[in-house]
C-alpha cells in the first residue's frame, strides 16, 4: 500500500472512523469551519461523505458541538466517537489516517503563526512596495520592519517565504542585529 493517500475518501463510514479518529488524536474541539477544511479542503474526504458523516455522527451521538473559549461551535467525540475512533481506526488505511493527522497539524501551526506574525504590503507613491513584518508578542511588537520591493509580486514572495519559518527569520534578524560590528580601519602606513 502507498505511503501517502492519494485519493479522496468516498465511504461514509470510513469518513466517520477517519473524522473521530481526528478527533481523538488532537484531543481539542475543532470548530466547524476548521475541520471542514483540514478533511474537505485538503481532498481528504470528498465534500458529500463529510456531509454525510456529520449528520449521521451527530444523530447517532458519535460527536457532539460545544462551544470554545471564543464562544464558535466546535466538534469533540462524544464516548461513541472516542470507542469508534480507537476500536475501529484499522477499518480506515493508515496511509489515510496518517495524512488527516498531518494534515490537521498543519493547520494549527498556520493558524498559530498567522497569529505571532501580520505581513502588509504597502504601495509606495514613488514606485515599488513594502512588506512590512511585526512579531507580535502578548504585549508589545518584537520586531516591526519594511522591506523594498520593487514590485507586489516581489513583495508578496517575500511576505510567503517569512511566513515558511517566521521564528526562523525573526531569530535571523536578531542574530544578524547582535553579532553586527563596526567596521575596523587600516591604520597602519603602508
Amino acid at each position: 500500500m502507498s505511503k501517502i493517500a492519494d485519493t479522496e475518501i468516498k465511504d461514509t463510514g470510513m469518513s466517520n472512523i477517519l473524522i473521530c479518529y481526528l478527533l481523538h488524536k488532537i484531543n481539542r474541539p475543532v470548530e466547524i469551519e476548521q475541520l471542514y477544511e483540514i478533511t474537505v479542503g485538503n481532498e481528504i474526504i470528498s465534500y458529500f461523505f463529510y456531509q454525510e458523516s456529520i449528520d449521521y455522527m451527530l444523530r447517532n451521538n458519535l460527536i457532539k458541538i460545544v462551544k470554545n473559549d471564543n464562544l464558535k461551535d466546535c466538534y469533540i467525540n462524544d464516548e461513541k466517537g472516542t470507542l469508534c475512533a480507537t476500536e475501529l481506526k484499522r477499518y480506515v488505511p493508515k496511509s489515510y489516517r496518517d495524512k488527516i493527522i498531518l494534515s490537521a497539524l498543519k493547520y494549527f501551526a498556520r493558524l498559530k503563526k498567522e497569529q505571532e506574525i501580520i505581513i502588509e504590503y504597502i504601495k509606495i507613491k514613488t514606485g515599488g512596495y513594502y512588506t512590512r513584518i511585526r512579531c507580535l508578542d502578548i504585549l508589545n511588537d518584537l520586531m516591526d520592519i519594511k522591506l523594498y520591493a520593487p514590485d507586489y509580486s516581489q513583495a508578496k514572495l517575500i511576505g510567503e517565504k517569512i511566513m515558511l519559518n517566521p521564528a526562523g527569520f525573526y531569530g535571523k534578524v536578531i542574530a544578524l542585529a547582535l553579532s553586527n560590528t563596526e567596521e575596523e580601519y587600516d591604520l597602519s602606513d603602508i
